[in-house]
């Protein structure tokens, strides 16, 4: 086994590992220490003789480095001779891999990630890790930050869990309903950055968007008489089903009345249907709403035959259970696409008076392709450009230039 072995190994089994250790320990940190330095001995030791249970040999091998960590901490004897038992013989397999708990401690690790006393970097980062596997070069690539920037919010959130004395528990039942959003906020920014990226040369970044699906998933497993769960992990199928045709060879956006829908996953909208089914039983939240909105344009055989007006419907809905300034810009353009663009200048000239999108690319872009519609050519080609200046991404920003462009 190779080093490609060790990381798929990882890759699946890391929140189990360091979620068990951290019930054990009670330290986040010293879990995630320990379960490192198993990966490290394991590019050493499975090339020479492969276990036969890999992740079960990464857990015992993390604990045992966790004992060894808290045997050089005097302050801590008490706790190792709890932990450690008969350290000499080493922990059986079985006694790590508990099936009956482990779930439990995978949805506390997550709720550890994203508890409220983080910094929403500090969330991210540490979901991204902890729980996703993934490397601070990994994560740094994916939002194209500095390692070190991303080694500093990992290590800023691990002390100010244990400065806050964060529990490793599942909330109570009130609370963990309370808390639930604030995964799910988590989850949504991880996806949405993934699906697209705000800034940089890549219009989609995969990697971080099925990321995203694959925590999401776990989480619908753990709790899934949670609606809204469901609703997001519809919401993200359903988008990603598009990524095959939402750009060219060359890595160009395509947009989506130019998009080959025969390229779209149709697997992937399956699965994304069968959430939404799912997320419908109690009424659909804010993510189940925008999963009815994706929805809508997976099963439409084209732009001109979406039923947009079902779109707007949808948008109003979702205005009302969670108003955002986002919200009313994607209902302007559904307006525009059902009873025309005079109707959606209105409502982005009422976000630009409130000034609710201040900085932003997307309300000149949207302005931009509204005037041009009206036949204000001028006006439009500004506000393209205006985009464009505002846009870090650089693909989208090439599109604006060129819409501008064609406007001369």
């Amino acid at each position: 086994m190779g080093a490609a072995d060790v990381e798929a190994v990882w890759r699946s089994e890391s929140a189990r590992i360091v979620a068990t250790l951290t019930r054990f320990t009670g330290d986040l940190g010293l879990a995630e220490d320990a379960a490192q330095e198993a990966v490290a001995e394991a590019l050493v030791a499975w090339p020479r003789a492969a276990p036969a249970n890999p992740a079960g040999w990464l857990m015992a091998t993390a604990r045992r480095r966790a004992i060894d960590a808290i045997r050089r901490r005097t302050a801590l004897r008490d706790r190792y001779a709890l932990l450690a038992g008969d350290a000499a013989a080493g922990p059986a397999v079985d006694d790590e891999i508990d099936p009956d708990r482990i779930d439990d401690d995978v949805l506390a690790l997550m709720f550890v990630s994203c508890h409220p006393v983080l910094s929403p970097e500090s969330r991210v980062a540490l979901t991204l890790r902890v729980v996703g596997g993934l490397s601070t070069e990994e994560i740094a690539r994916a939002f194209l930050v500095s390692v070190p920037t991303v080694q500093a919010r990992i290590t800023r959130g691990k002390k100010t869990i244990a400065a806050a004395g964060v529990p490793f528990e599942l909330p109570a039942a009130g609370e963990r309903r309370k808390r639930l959003g604030g995964v799910l906020s988590v989850l949504y920014v991880i996806f949405t950055e993934g699906s697209t990226a705000t800034s940089g040369d890549q219009l989609v970044r995969p990697d971080l968007a099925y990321e995203a699906i694959r925590l999401t998933r776990t989480l619908a497993a753990l709790v899934p008489d949670e609606p809204e769960v469901h609703g997001l992990l519809a919401l993200c199928e359903l988008t990603a089903a598009r990524f095959p045709a939402r750009t060219g060879p060359d890595g160009s956006p395509v947009l989506l009345e130019d998009q080959d829908r025969r390229l779209w996953d149709s697997a992937a909208i399956g699965r994304g249907m069968a959430a939404l089914t799912r997320a419908s039983a109690r009424g659909l939240g804010p993510y189940g709403l925008q999963a009815a909105i994706a929805a809508t344009h997976a099963s439409a055989p084209s732009v001109g035959r979406t039923d947009w007006d079902r779109i707007v419907v949808l948008y109003e809905a979702l205005g009302r259970v969670a108003p955002s300034p986002m919200v009313e810009l994607n209902r302007a353009v559904a307006v525009a696409m059902a009873s025309g663009p005079a109707p959606a200048l209105v409502i982005v000239d009422e976000l630009i008076a409130r000034d609710r999108l201040p900085g932003s690319h997307l309300v000149p872009t949207v302005r931009g392709e509204l005037l041009t519609r009206l036949g204000r050519r001028s006006e439009a080609r500004a506000e393209l450009e205006l985009a464009a200046r505002l846009c870090a991404n650089q693909r989208e920003r090439s599109v604006l230039l060129r819409k501008a462009a064609a406007l001369d």
